[in-house]
């Protein structure tokens, strides 16, 4: 059941009032954190990957093996940190797993969020009635 006019009215004010109080905190509902957070993983994760490289061929240059064992080290790690934050990551359209909401666009982040709040609404009017 959709809201009414009136209770969407409400609500956007709501959202407008939380923005206008706390804007740290609304941008952290809204949640596009996840997505750019698992990005600059797998970027930090190329750039280690690099300087294993760099480690690894400094190793051979200079003749110290265990320059070249840490080089390597480094890589694998980093390869498997590249990996794993790219699997994570969700896919652009894709709904994310619970608690951890975001979405492309901030239209639809709102859309989402008012979704959720509409839920959680008729849960409760669903309780009421059943009691």
């Amino acid at each position: 059941m959709p809201l009414s006019e009136h209770e969407q009215r409400m609500l956007e004010q709501m959202e407008r009032a939380l923005y206008a109080e706390d804007p740290k905190f609304a941008t952290a509902l809204e949640g596009s954190g996840l997505r750019t957070y698992t990005r600059r993983r797998v970027y930090q994760a190329v750039a280690g990957f690099l300087v294993g490289i760099a480690l690894l061929m400094a190793g051979m240059v200079a003749q110290q093996i265990w320059v070249s064992v840490v080089g390597f080290l480094v890589m694998l790690g980093c390869a498997v940190l590249a990996v794993t934050g790219w699997r994570k990551a969700p896919k652009p359209g894709e709904q994310p797993a619970a608690g951890a909401p975001h979405a492309r666009s901030q239209g639809r982040q709102r859309r989402s969020v008012m979704d959720r709040i509409e839920q959680r609404w008729q849960r409760r009017r669903d309780e009421q009635q059943g009691q």
